[in-house]
């Protein structure tokens, strides 16, 4: 079973989600994969064996750190000790990035489980900004902040997502994480071109990509698509992405896989797929 994974080769901007059935393999197996990426909050106890494994990962792969839990985008102030916690997992990894949402999760302190989507006003993108300039003044470094997947809009929203991401960006000098899966669920959700979506994000400012599957739910509407990270990725999102990087050249490329969670050999399988669209692009000026 490991030396199929042992023998193969994978371009070095492509990474896979580490989650935790999958940590016994990644500790005994030695895939060629440069990077994997974790879920900052499953990291938070430091005498945890969790912990202690990914330390002895960080010996062998880079890490990245991709949050659920700052809730950037609440009108409640910062969570202080989610910082410091998160401080202390920098400080101990030396993560190649570290990455949230453009979503909120909290209010008067109660946490949902869930990356709520954002009304697209001013006000809110001065709240966002405001919250983000302030974690990254605190971990001083910049964030990657991620394009969400949504199933709702709010009326009174003013600012197409895409124009609201890049501002933030602009106003607080983060970076991006461009989620085409994401682009490609809500693109369907909410009627837009996904396509244009991401003809309208600078690519200099994007750091790195993530690629997933979805599920399609029928409901008395019709059909709605949900990011559930729980198949392959679609024929549609690898046009979306071998497009962009065609066109903008490599980027650290992330395979998600959330639920359902299979044999590690089929993450690895997706990740190959990443490699030989990157491996195959011809000469770019533009590097990882």
């Amino acid at each position: 079973m490991g030396s199929a994974s042992m023998t193969t080769s994978y371009h070095s901007a492509v990474g896979v989600g580490l989650r935790h059935p999958h940590i016994p393999y990644f500790l005994n197996e030695t895939p060629s994969l440069s990077w994997l990426e974790i879920h900052s909050e499953n990291y938070f106890e430091p005498h945890s064996p969790s912990y202690q494994a990914l330390r002895n990962l960080a010996q062998r792969y880079e890490i990245s750190c991709h949050g659920i839990g700052l809730s950037l985008g609440s009108v409640d102030p910062i969570n202080q000790r989610h910082v410091q916690k998160l401080k202390t997992l920098i400080h101990d990894i030396e993560p190649i990035f570290v990455s949230d949402h453009l979503s909120w999760s909290s209010v008067n302190g109660q946490y949902f489980n869930d990356l709520l989507p954002l009304p697209y006003t001013e006000e809110a993108l001065n709240i966002f900004c405001r919250n983000l300039d302030q974690v990254q003044h605190q971990l001083d470094r910049q964030l990657l902040i991620e394009n969400p997947s949504s199933y709702l809009r709010f009326e009174h929203s003013t600012i197409p997502e895409w124009e609201f991401l890049s501002e933030v960006q602009r106003r607080t000098d983060c970076r991006l994480l461009l989620d085409f899966n994401n682009i490609h669920v809500s693109a369907f959700n909410h009627g837009f071109s996904a396509h244009d979506y991401v003809a309208a994000i600078n690519p200099l400012v994007v750091d790195e990509i993530h690629l997933a599957g979805f599920t399609i739910k029928e409901v008395e509407q019709g059909e709605i698509w949900l990011d559930t990270h729980s198949k392959p990725v679609t024929p549609e999102v690898w046009q979306l992405y071998q497009n962009w990087v065609t066109q903008h050249g490599p980027r650290r490329t992330l395979i998600e896989w959330d639920s359902d969670i299979p044999e590690p050999e089929v993450l690895l399988n997706e990740a190959l797929k990443a490699s030989r669209i990157l491996t195959n692009l011809r000469p770019h000026k533009e590097c990882v």
